[in-house]
């Protein structure tokens, strides 16, 4: 070990798709304690950059780290080329003053990226070995889902991605330990062990662990990298990726409807949800001024209105799906089907029970209330972002309530009422 090494330590963060990755890269940028100048250099599988939405508020508010998204392509080979650039401009603005000097590199890989040919990159770029050093590999496994990716089996010729980041990793860092048994991860950790006996295993939920767990841990070892992979250092070896293995990017700039975007998202979890590896995206969603991101992993799913948007901010969706034998066009016309559009909300109202002057039945919290159908598809600036309720009902009191859904449990036909035709 150098301990006196004055080149900006790099680590490579991995992990196959949906292990937390850029949660652990916000964790970092909103950690506000460790006080270095960072640089972070992001790396998407498909062709419509997310991530960088998914970071902007804690970027905004860490103006010490630098971002730097680089995507459409795999890291470790079809844009292999472009990391030694962002590198060497990187090198030339420390030299000249315009940049302050780094603390540390910090290279979080796209999913299906082997790590091997990433850190290929320090020992054979002369100008990159100069100014940067391989501070270590660090892959993030996904406690639930580690050992169907690991199973996987793979045409030959083609690398099985997950078994790629766990050979090579430095450190591992076991997350989502909380969506999974104690017996579960004595398992997998034993496995883990089993493929990878050197790298340091660490538990976390979230993601949430120290900076000093990831950056300038000093922990990458040529040797021994070597002497597991004779061919490291041979540029000629190309990755291949699993054929069957595709992305579906869409960019959409009319507004979705949230109750269409919902029903849509549960039926590709219930239906797709073994090949669909990961799913992620940030959606302008009708009758909101917040965004709604979203992250899904297999059957996991996370979403919610996290921030207004912006002045400068172009209000459209964007989405990638990742994952096995995927039909780009059925997802991409499931997609078109939540665009708001004025035949939806022709759609929507023609498929209501009620019409107004109804008399129905609520179930409000004294129980079932008669009143009468005031409205239909209404909304007011006191309901939930995106919200859109069903009916809005003039109790016989005279209260105004609405009914959020047109189902028998909300709302039923009172005496004398008349359906839709």
């Amino acid at each position: 070990m150098v301990v006196n090494d004055t080149r900006v330590p790099v680590t490579i963060l991995t992990g196959y798709l949906g292990s937390g990755k850029t949660t652990l890269v916000n964790h970092i940028l909103s950690d506000k304690t460790h006080g270095k100048k960072i640089a972070i250099i992001e790396n998407e599988f498909g062709d419509v950059g997310i991530d960088d939405a998914l970071m902007a508020k804690n970027a905004k508010e860490q103006v010490e780290e630098e971002i730097i998204e680089m995507m459409n392509g795999c890291i470790c080979c079809t844009v292999r080329q472009d990391l030694v650039v962002v590198l060497r401009k990187f090198s030339e603005r420390m030299k000249q003053g315009k940049l302050k000097k780094l603390d540390s590199v910090l290279i979080e890989t796209t999913g299906m990226a082997d790590p091997a040919p990433v850190a290929q990159t320090f020992f054979v770029d002369d100008e990159v070995k100069e100014n940067f050093r391989l501070d270590g590999i660090v892959t993030l496994i996904d406690a639930k889902h580690v050992e169907q990716h690991l199973d996987e089996e793979k045409a030959e010729g083609q690398e099985n991605e997950a078994v790629e980041q766990v050979a090579f990793a430095d450190r591992m860092i076991l997350n989502k330990t909380d969506l999974v048994t104690e017996d579960d991860l004595v398992r997998v950790e034993k496995r883990l062990k089993s493929m990878n006996s050197s790298a340091g295993i660490i538990r976390s939920e979230r993601s949430a662990v120290s900076v000093d767990n990831v950056l300038d841990i000093r922990a990458f070892d040529l040797k021994k990298t070597v002497e597991m992979d004779p061919e490291f250092l041979n540029t000629e070896n190309e990755h291949e990726h699993d054929a069957t293995v595709s992305s579906v990017s869409v960019i959409e700039k009319l507004p979705l409807d949230l109750d269409a975007i919902q029903r849509w998202f549960n039926y590709l979890l219930v239906n797709r949800g073994t090949d669909l590896y990961r799913m992620k995206g940030v959606l302008n969603v009708a009758n909101s001024d917040e965004r709604f991101m979203f992250q899904a992993v297999h059957m996991i799913f996370n979403g919610n209105f996290d921030e207004p948007w912006q002045a400068d901010e172009t209000r459209e969706s964007r989405f990638v799906f990742i994952g096995k034998n995927l039909d780009h066009d059925e997802l991409k016309r499931g997609f078109q089907k939540c665009v708001l559009t004025p035949d939806l909300e022709k759609r929507k109202l023609a498929s209501l029970r009620f019409d107004i002057g109804d008399p129905v039945e609520c179930n409000t919290s004294d129980g079932w209330v008669a009143g009468v159908v005031a409205g239909r598809m209404y909304r007011d600036d006191f309901m939930p972002p995106g919200m859109v309720a069903p009916y809005q009902i003039e109790l016989h009191n005279g209260t105004m309530i609405w009914a959020p859904e047109d189902d028998d449990d909300f709302i039923r036909a009172g005496k004398k009422a008349r359906k839709s035709v």
